[in-house]
């Protein structure tokens, strides 16, 4: 196999030979940020669509996707709003409140409308597994995509344990027994879904973020961007005080 040489090798596909999943109905539920600003749950998204499958997400709005409802390449996005960013406890159970409103809401109305066959959970927080029990008793699968280990961000960002903390340890067991399937993003996260959570090995898969190749173009450095200094650190993603990116700077 000769390996790729142009980025044109990289395009993300827009069919998979096979449609492997055709026919089948894939409800994504995301709190914490919108579509397709996350550029993880999009590619899994489209990848989900290239396969066959119908592809549904409900998602908060958020700058730039204020639309309640949009096609996105062949993809149903229902956006919902969010009564404010959570900062402390109540603000925390204010924003989980009222998404848990809208993410059952919504998911009814496109079970009724559509139907579905899997929904797949995407933390944080670990409390979506809520939204999706009750259409386990119609025989729709779960699937938990895990981006975030809510206990161990709960103590970098509080510097602390406590009540909050063992609830989240707690919807966190709660979230990998509902499970029919877990994501983890890497293997560390495989491990805690297993020891910690009890999964079944063979029911945790590793399935790793990454750029859409195609879109990145290799350029020579500029070297003035490091404003003097011997290293330059690029970062991507969103950025919050549990990441921990100070200290790369000090």
């Amino acid at each position: 196999m000769n390996a790729p040489v142009a980025a044109s090798d990289f395009e993300f596909p827009t069919e998979i030979p096979g449609l492997p999943l055709k026919g089948k109905k894939v409800l994504i539920v995301v709190e914490n940020l919108p579509l397709p600003f996350d550029r993880r749950v999009w590619q899994e998204a489209r990848t989900l669509k290239a396969a066959g499958a119908l592809v549904s997400i409900i998602c908060p709005t958020g700058k730039g996707y204020e639309k309640r409802f949009e096609v996105i390449d062949g993809i149903d996005i229902h956006r919902h709003p969010l009564p404010i960013e959570a900062s402390g406890a109540l603000g925390f159970l204010l924003e989980y409140g009222a998404a848990l409103f809208w993410e059952t809401v919504l998911t009814w109305k496109i079970f009724f409308k559509r139907g579905i066959d899997v929904i797949q959970g995407c933390n944080p927080p670990d409390l979506i597994f809520l939204v999706a029990l009750p259409l386990k008793l119609f025989g729709v699968k779960y699937i938990f995509d895990h981006h975030d280990i809510n206990p161990e961000l709960y103590e970098a960002k509080f510097d602390k344990r406590g009540f909050f903390w063992k609830l989240m340890v707690l919807f966190e067991k709660l979230t990998f027994k509902a499970a029919d399937v877990s994501m983890a993003t890497n293997q560390s996260y495989r491990k805690i879904a297993i020891e910690r959570g009890g999964m079944d090995p063979d029911k945790v898969f590793v399935v790793r973020s990454g750029p859409d190749l195609s879109r990145l173009k290799r350029v020579p450095p500029v070297e003035s961007w490091k404003n003097g200094r011997q290293y330059l650190v690029g970062y991507v993603g969103v950025m919050g005080d549990q990441e921990g990116i100070d200290l790369l700077i000090d």
